[in-house]
């Protein structure tokens, strides 16, 4: 994975609880880089110790500490490092849904070396889709979960949002289903 998702665990848990809980982490991982490199790549397996150890030392269950960094990365993340990129997929939640099949597609021309999961979206109904996911990545369910949850926020648009199909439990992809109300008059 890129740089900028360490990095991104780290800025979301200083900002949260602190430096030295961040240097905690840290050493419960066992990560002994000092600055992450955006733009660098870093095994996978970095980030995973790092998400693992950041769940022990702050008590919150892995499904939890993902949905978190999930939102974490919409409403943080994405705006300050990819506004560009963000910005171009949608005025709206459904806009954005929508296009989050081409999202990655123009994120590879700014980070070469991306192994991008892939999305796909299939309206089910004016305020209802189903979103299913493929990476070669296990265990990002969650993650996904608190992505959808931060465009729903970004877009102030309440959504509920429902694993429909789960890697978890023998699919070969996670799937979900994403709602919302009708806007208010």
């Amino acid at each position: 994975m890129y740089g900028m998702v360490n990095k991104a665990v780290e800025d979301m848990v200083a900002n949260h609880h602190g430096e030295a809980t961040w240097e905690r982490i840290k050493f419960k991982a066992g990560v002994e880089v000092d600055d992450f490199i955006s733009n660098e790549g870093y095994p996978d397996e970095t980030t995973h110790k790092l998400v693992g150890a950041a769940s022990e030392i702050l008590a919150l269950p892995a499904e939890q500490n993902l949905e978190d960094f999930g939102e974490h990365w919409v409403l943080h993340t994405a705006t300050n490092g990819c506004g560009g990129l963000r910005n171009a997929g949608g005025d709206n939640l459904r806009e954005f849904l929508l296009n989050l099949p081409n999202f990655h597609t123009r994120a590879a021309f700014v980070f070469p070396e991306l192994h991008p999961p892939q999305f796909e979206c299939t309206q089910a109904g004016e305020r209802l889709l189903v979103l299913p996911h493929r990476t070669h990545r296990p265990g990002l369910q969650h993650f996904v979960i608190g992505l959808l949850e931060g465009l729903g926020k970004r877009f102030s648009t309440p959504i509920t949002v429902q694993t429909i199909q789960s890697r978890t439990h023998g699919a070969d992809h996670d799937a979900f289903r994403v709602e919302w109300p009708e806007p208010a008059s």
